[in-house]
């Protein structure tokens, strides 16, 4: 009789292992808390939006997109916390592109129907990430095209095969791994990386919370409460300084 292989049962063992050295490290450190509290905040406002009940097809197009950056926010966790840094900003760099496509339609709500309408040929003509990217600088007044800086440097790092990208298989020692492995400082910067576009994607979804929505969102407040502090925290203000 085939049997579940103990390969991968030993591969996720390690995995659990690296996730509670992980969390020793982060409940040692008030400002990674912070950015937990941030990604929480914002998959709890994720879940809670996607449950209002409504009747436009394209108010659920964008709640269908938070579910997408829900799975892709919570995985890239998951693989941080396991000591696969590369794959887990690998993953951060679909939910920053999905952010960036909700920003867009948040500004120009008619587009929603366009995309959702399109076929696949007239979809990548004129919604393709670059596009978009460029919309949203314009839009912004933005001329140092940062949205495309952060979009490179994750595709670059992460999802490209590159000699940069192996240096996030290394720890501290130089040692290329294979497979998870834990490093304070790969864990302390990915997540700094993942607690700010946390926050960016909640922010973008809140666009679409009109106030008498809100009233059916209980995690809605405390979502407002934790960016106020995390703002407060790393940038000395609870005013929003556009990161996109």
């Amino acid at each position: 009789m085939i049997k579940f292989p103990e390969n991968l049962s030993g591969l996720h063992g390690e995995e659990e292992k690296l996730y509670r050295r992980s969390r020793d490290v982060i409940d040692a450190d008030e400002n990674l808390i912070l950015h937990v509290c941030a990604v929480e905040a914002t998959l709890d406002l994720l879940y809670a939006f996607r449950l209002l009940i409504v009747e436009d097809e394209d108010f659920k197009v964008i709640q269908v997109l938070g579910m997408r950056v829900f799975n892709t926010l919570s995985s890239s966790f998951k693989l941080m916390m396991s000591g696969y840094y590369q794959t887990s900003a690998m993953v951060m760099r679909d939910a920053l592109e999905t952010a960036f496509l909700v920003d867009f339609f948040s500004s120009d709500q008619a587009s929603v129907s366009k995309w959702r309408m399109a076929t696949e040929k007239e979809r990548r003509k004129l919604f393709k990430p670059v596009k978009i990217r460029e919309a949203l600088d314009n839009r912004d007044g933005f001329t140092g095209q940062k949205r495309a800086k952060a979009y490179e440097l994750l595709s670059e790092l992460a999802t490209h095969p590159s000699m940069w990208g192996f240096s996030m298989l290394r720890n501290k020692d130089g040692n290329i791994y294979l497979g998870p492995f834990f490093d304070p400082t790969a864990l302390k910067a990915s997540l700094e990386e993942l607690g700010r576009l946390a926050l960016q994607t909640g922010e973008i979804i809140g666009r679409f919370i009109s106030t008498e929505k809100q009233s059916l969102i209980p995690s809605f407040p405390r979502f407002v409460q934790v960016k106020r502090s995390w703002l407060k925290e790393f940038y000395g203000s609870s005013v929003k300084e556009d990161s996109n």
